[in-house]
């Protein structure tokens, strides 16, 4: 193949991207008692890795949680945290609004096949594109990588589920985290009886996704659209 060509699509593989792209879902349920094969998550993890990030600085690592008891004891961290999403809940829009939301599954941590947790590693003194922003561009570059791994997952016809319920700091001293490196996400990994036909989210009438007409504007901030 040529070097150019290899930089071409053709109109079916421009679909398969598109509809990968359309089809992914963060997934909260997961087939029970499943294994990868380990050359298939290499290769997930691979697509990860050519992720971009600013500066090329590749500010994300990941920690593959493989000892049973280290992963009951993040689940009672991300309950805590569920526990007291549902007292804000509750405090700010209501006793209705915080039992819905205990009645919605939250994190597939028990199930899944493979547990990751991502992590933004102790800043490396990277300047070159993130001067002025010098946090937001590294969190930018994580979730590119980790976007990169969810859209790999569901070519593999994986689910990937990112749970944020957790409080950091207990998250990273249970995973002795070096001072300064901050745990962003668990990534709950593997096979999966059925995808969702749309976001979970939506399906449960939680909220619902807003048209790109909303969220599009030229040249100038519009209130009437950009709130």
């Amino acid at each position: 193949m040529s070097a150019d060509a290899q930089h071409q699509f053709d109109e079916a593989e421009r679909d398969a991207v598109y509809r990968a792209i359309a089809l992914r879902r963060d997934t909260r349920h997961f087939k029970p008692g499943q294994v990868l094969p380990e050359d298939q998550l290499q290769r997930l993890l691979e697509a990860m890795h050519q992720a971009p990030s600013v500066g090329l600085m590749q500010p994300w690592r990941l920690l593959r949680i493989r000892a049973p008891g280290l992963r009951a004891q993040i689940v009672s961290v991300v309950e805590a945290e569920r526990r007291a999403t549902a007292a804000a809940l509750k405090e700010k829009l209501g006793e209705k609004r915080s039992d819905e939301f205990l009645r919605l599954k939250v994190e597939g941590l028990r199930e899944c096949a493979e547990l990751l947790a991502i992590v933004l590693p102790p800043d490396d003194g990277t300047v070159f594109g993130r001067r002025s922003m010098p946090r937001e561009m590294a969190i930018a570059s994580l979730g590119c990588a980790a976007q990169k791994l969810w859209l790999a997952a569901r070519a593999e016809i994986l689910g990937l589920g990112w749970v944020s319920t957790f409080e950091p700091r207990q998250l990273a001293a249970l995973l002795r985290l070096p001072e300064s490196a901050q745990p962003l996400g668990l990534l709950c990994l593997g096979p999966v009886d059925s995808f969702y036909e749309a976001p979970m989210l939506a399906l449960e009438d939680w909220r619902q996704r807003r048209p790109l007409a909303q969220l599009l504007m030229n040249d100038f901030w519009s209130a009437e659209d950009g709130n």
